[in-house]
């Protein structure tokens, strides 16, 4: 024994080593000596190897730190089973608070505790809850049981089906405690264990509908009775009421938790199950609204809370996705909703005059909730919210926080309603609100400047006639606006809402405001030499000049303008952009105050606006410029050179497309019609085309190909301005064409120049231009040649009837060609009108199909696009046609039949949609096809559907998700190895299905989540954290995403999700690899990574063993911890999280 003691002494001296080597030697040596049966260590040992063990925890090593804390934890394991042992019996003890405890204490064991020791303490739980000796220990071990539910709810899961049975007796047993406790436990079921509890939902919300009106001590009636008397109540009225609740008080009454607890776990099951939002609607909305009328203030909050979470999951998703595409499912709990709201107004109303002040709020928070819900809703009730607004913003016992939910309330009800609807309410309601302005507190005023900026919209709008008299109000509003206008000592919000509301009014009642306008605009002018205010004050500026009462601004032009130019230099984006939208609204309206040196000081600050750097703000510089031609034509002549070269080499910039190339096109056209010297049509023309034609005649095409493209549209769109040079120019492009001497960049910057003017213009007199198209399909370039076919398509665009023809005879009789005429013929298809089309569309059909069977992938693609898009033009005819193809023994044709489809679903709203929908599920069925290639385009197919139009699929998702999560598998027949020389490569054919199939699912995330199993599609995305470099990289955006929607799910799985992490992040690449395979592991690192902090964002993840164990191994592991860092960094300067366009 003395010579153990000795060893271990010895150990724990080599542990305070300055080596770390010894440090961490010493602590393995002495957690094998510990684990032998053999030693047992006196007290003082005991305690030794303890502290030492605590002081290794902060060790600076990392390694020595990790072998502490894996030591630590081991021994914690081992005393695991004998912990339950002491805290089992504690759950009996006569005193309530060591019950706690030790429900407290189990709450943390089994956090941390294995299977085994988790099924004993479980069993345990289960048969003493069957025994049930007393209502007493009843109740501590539901509540052990919903306290293990909080804790460990994945683990829980499983012994739902024995567990719920019981609790439900329970809640039948007359004792308030222990019902309170059982629907604690239902809650907490419901949110921690929310697919098990699934076949449970209704009997558990039927329970909760019962207890929510469980009142035994108090008679309602009375209120009823009196309600049906009279709708509006009387003062008198509500004294008795008050009479009647202290007649009922009851001390001893704890029937109230019940209630609360129930309408707790209904707000637990309204904010988890969306997919059962129409059955809350027809069962639990009349049941909460009847219970409005609830006495208890807590309990009435909480009936409150989760109505209002009813409305929340009511609310329509706000996307681009769902703008465009409405399914009529969305519609039915809206109109369910629609159909309640009197009710709910009649149980409300009444209660926004009550002295309880949590009450009112609660109602306000509500009806807030209502009136974003669905708009305009409140229209009829204007006159029964009135009275308890009014009370509210005027009642001196409202706190501060009451009159700012008043206030914000009535802010949203101002938004979402008619103005005629509040106009015969404005004389009441204005004077509180002035009132409000006035408020000492700078929270209220700043709510109240909010407000009537909206009231001043609402009782005089100018987007329609208005016969309202807005006189008696101007001045109330004017001068409890400017008072605050005027203070230069208040809080930065107020200020700025003051200034956004008084630029409010003098847009809208300026012709009011007579004498009072010059010195306000003279505030606003201080306000924009502030630097603080000038954000504020420009956007206000630009109100007041957009404003169709022709405001006279003259007073502060004269000085305001070189102060906003000065502006233009500002490094502060949102400033510029501000500034250029208001120069550009006064270079409208008040051209004729404008002098020329005004203008002058704007146009030297834009040469620097105009740039590849930052392309919006060259857009919006540049539809100055254009407003700058049209309105104010005289001041072009002293746009210097320098704004002009900016602007060519915008357009020679491979980053130039879009909103800023249509503004340069808009503004080139307004410059060449003002005829200002040295900026005609052939200077312009000049500068536009000589960096093409100044290239040496055999050199390589010096401009990126994007700039050709936006060179030919300038060109179209000076010669649709000037068409007299049309002709010319069109017949200079064929003579350079022709010309054997012309560099490829000059014959491609012909075809495309061509393209653009045959689009808008008849270009039939060019004789030479079908030979000179077709002689170029043979030039040995290959840009010249994909220049000439989409030349050829457009040219056939904008003349179908002497085009469309030659075109599809050439097709017919030209197979070496055929890839570039169907290219063309792509082009006409896409840019022509259906009318146009219709004519022709028989015989394009026919042709198409002759080639939906061609060996050559990228024609088969170019035929299925024409073809999708053809569909588009007589849809009824032709869709039933493409699904008759998809029995065609040729699979190549059945591939380019599914791709086809891919092309007639689109974002917008189209005929083709109901039609699609009602057969789209036949294509899907190619996703079973037995050729892998079909089923991969399937699979675009599909994915292009839950992209853009998700209603198309929404409803088939049960039959197609199973062949889905099918090709999600890795198929061992479809590896095969090639032999490369003396190595040995190995080929995946079913990577590209694979691939395929998780941009799917990805793409379901964001249209199609409420319609998954998220745990089936979990168990997919974990195979896809295992598989090939391309599929990691997928699946783990797809964990990131994960974890923002529905963060309890993963949450639940992360111990099977963590080790695939874990795993990428410390691989390390072989020291002889090429340099790609470090660049890809560094890549796949770093998506892990970021998958892992997403994961750390996840609420309560701290209380998942694996995770903190991982993020310690981070902190301690250098290199995953800077990695980690710069991370961080990256998603502090993005404002957005991270997504990823499957299209």
């Amino acid at each position: 024994m003395t010579n153990v003691s000795y060893h271990i002494s010895n150990l724990l001296e080599k542990m305070t080593s300055t080596d770390k080597d010894f440090r961490f030697m010493a602590t393995n040596d002495l957690m094998m000596e510990l684990q032998k049966d053999s030693i047992k260590l006196d007290e003082d040992s005991e305690k030794k190897v303890v502290k030492m063990l605590l002081k290794l925890l902060e060790d600076k090593n990392g390694e020595v730190q990790n072998l502490a804390v894996k030591w630590l934890g081991g021994m914690l394991y081992t005393f695991h089973s004998s912990i339950l042992n002491c805290l089992l019996p504690q759950l009996r003890s006569p005193r309530l608070a060591v019950r706690k405890r030790a429900i407290i204490a189990l709450g943390y064991l089994v956090l941390t505790c294995n299977g085994n020791i988790f099924s004993e303490l479980m069993e345990h739980l289960l048969a003493e809850l069957k025994r049930n000796e007393s209502t007493s220990t009843t109740r501590t071990y539901i509540q052990c049981i919903a306290g293990i539910s909080r804790q460990a709810g994945h683990r829980t899961g499983e012994y739902l089906e024995k567990i719920i049975p019981l609790v439900v007796r329970y809640c039948n047993v007359e004792d308030d405690e222990l019902r309170e406790y059982c629907f604690q436990a239902f809650e907490s079921f419901v949110r921690r264990c929310p697919k098990e509890i699934g076949p449970h939902i209704p009997s558990v919300m039927g329970l909760c509908l019962k207890y929510i009106t469980y009142d035994p001590n108090y008679n309602y009636d009375n209120e009823e009775e009196e309600e049906e008397e009279e709708m509006m109540e009387t003062e008198n009225g509500e004294d008795e009421e008050q009479e009647s609740d202290d007649e009922y008080s009851d001390d001893d009454d704890i029937s109230w938790k019940v209630r609360r607890s129930a309408a707790k776990c209904l707000e637990a099951i309204v904010s988890t199950r969306h997919d059962l939002l129409q059955d809350f609607y027809k069962t639990l909305s009349p049941v909460l609204i009847g219970r409005f009328k609830e006495r208890e203030e807590n309990v009435k909050a909480d009936i409150f809370c989760a109505y209002i979470a009813l409305l929340k999951q009511t609310l329509p998703i706000q996307s681009w996705l769902h703008a465009s595409d409405a399914g009529g499912k969305e519609e039915i709990p809206l109109t369910m909703l629609q159909n309640q709201v009197p009710n709910i107004i009649r149980a409300l109303h009444k209660q926004l005059k009550e002295k309880s002040i949590k009450s009112r709020q609660g109602c306000f928070s509500l009806l807030t909730e209502l009136a974003n819900v669905l708009p305009g809703c409140l229209a009829d009730h204007i006159p029964a919210l009135m009275p308890g607004i009014i009370f509210s913003l005027t009642d001196k016992s409202s706190s501060s926080n009451m009159r700012i939910d008043t206030l914000s309330f009535l802010h949203v009800l101002l938004c979402n309603h008619q103005p005629e609807v509040f106009h015969p309410h404005i004389k009441a309601l204005l004077p509180p609100i002035v009132s409000c302005i006035g408020d000492p507190f700078y929270k209220i005023t700043s709510e109240a400047l909010l407000v009537t900026q909206q009231l001043v919209k609402v009782i005089r709008p100018l987007d329609k006639s208005c016969t309202f008299d807005v006189k008696p109000f101007v001045k109330d509003l004017f001068s409890g606006t400017l008072k605050r206008l005027k203070a230069a000592d208040i809080d930065q919000e107020v200020k700025e809402r003051a200034i956004s509301c008084m630029g409010q009014i003098v847009c809208n009642l300026g012709d009011h405001l007579s004498g009072d306008l010059p010195p306000t605009l003279k505030i606003f002018l201080e306000r924009l030499k502030n630097e603080i205010t000038r954000l504020t004050t420009v956007k206000a500026l630009t109100l007041i000049a957009s404003s169709p009462l022709k405001i006279d601004l003259r007073p502060i032009l004269g000085e305001g303008f070189p102060i906003l130019a000065s502006f233009l230099r500002k490094n502060q984006r949102a400033l510029k952009l501000s500034t250029l939208t208001a120069l550009d609204i006064l270079i409208k309206n008040y051209s004729d105050s404008l002098k020329p040196a005004m203008v002058e000081s704007v146009l030297t600050e834009l040469p620097a606006l105009i740039s590849e750097n930052d392309l919006h703000v060259s857009q919006v510089a540049i539809v100055f410029l254009t407003t700058l031609a049209k309105v104010y034509p005289s001041s072009l002549s002293k746009i210097s050179g320098s704004v002009l070269s900016e602007l060519f080499q915008l357009v020679h910039s491979p980053l130039l497309q879009g909103g800023a190339l249509n503004a340069i096109i808009d503004f080139f056209q307004a410059l060449v019609i003002t005829k200002t010297a040295n900026m005609g049509y052939a200077e312009l023309m000049k500068q536009l085309t000589s960096p093409i034609y100044s290239s040496p005649g055999g050199a390589s095409v010096t401009l990126h190909k994007q700039a050709y493209y936006s060179v030919a549209k300038c060109v179209a769109a000076l010669s649709s301005a000037c068409p007299k040079e049309a002709t010319r120019v069109a017949s200079q492009f064929i003579q350079d064409v022709k010309n054997p001497k012309s560099s490829a960049a000059v014959k491609m910057l012909a075809f495309l120049s061509l393209a653009e003017m045959g689009r808008t213009m008849n270009l039939s007199a060019q004789k030479e231009l079908k030979t000179v198209i077709l002689e170029a399909f043979a030039s040995p370039s290959e840009e010249v040649k994909s220049a000439a076919s989409y030349a050829l398509g457009n040219i056939s665009a904008g003349n179908l009837k002497e085009y469309l023809p030659f075109m599809l005879k050439e097709i017919g009789s030209q197979p070496k060609r055929q890839y570039l005429l169907l290219h063309s013929l792509k082009e006409v298809i896409s840019s022509s009108p259906a009318d146009g089309l219709k004519p022709y569309v028989e015989d394009i059909w026919a042709l198409l199909f002759n080639h939906c069977e061609c060996t050559e992938e990228g024609t088969r693609n170019v035929v299925a696009e024409c073809l999708g898009k053809l569909a588009l033009v007589n849809p009824s005819q032709l869709l039933p046609r493409l699904k008759k193809q998809l029995s065609s023994g040729s699979p190549h044709a059945r591939s380019t039949v599914v791709t086809a489809i891919k092309f007639t679903i689109s974002d917008q709203p189209q005929p083709i949609d109901v039609l699609l929908k009602g057969c789209i599920g036949d294509f899907l069925k190619t996703l079973q096809d037995p050729d892998l290639n079909v089923r991969r385009v399937a699979l675009a197919m599909f994915n292009s559907a839950a992209h853009n139009k998700p209603s198309l699929i929404r409803d088939m998702l049960n039959t197609i998700l199973p062949h889905l999560y099918n090709e999600t598998k890795i198929r061992r027949e479809l590896i095969r190895e090639v032999e490369m020389g003396p190595f040995k490569h190995t080929v995946d054919d079913g990577l590209d299905v694979r691939k395929a199939a998780f941009e799917c699912m990805y793409s379901l995330l964001e249209s199609c989540l409420d319609r998954l199993d998220i745990y089936e599609y979990l168990n997919h995305v974990e195979d896809g954290l295992k598989d090939h470099y391309d599929i990691r990289m997928l699946t783990f955006i797809m964990l990131a995403r994960l974890s923002t929607l529905c963060p309890n799910a993963v949450l639940q799985r992360l111990e099977r999700l963590i080790e695939p992490l874990r795993a990428t992040c410390s691989t390390k690449v072989k020291a002889g690899s090429v340099k790609q395979e470090f660049e890809k592991q560094d890549e796949l690192k770093r998506s892990a990574m970021r998958a892992v902090a997403a994961l750390l964002t996840i609420p309560e993840v701290e209380k998942s063993p694996v995770m903190t164990e991982f993020a310690s191994q981070i902190r301690a592991n250098p290199e995953m911890a800077s990695l980690y860092e710069s991370i961080q960094k990256d998603s502090a300067s993005l404002p957005t999280t991270e997504s990823m366009d499957m299209n």
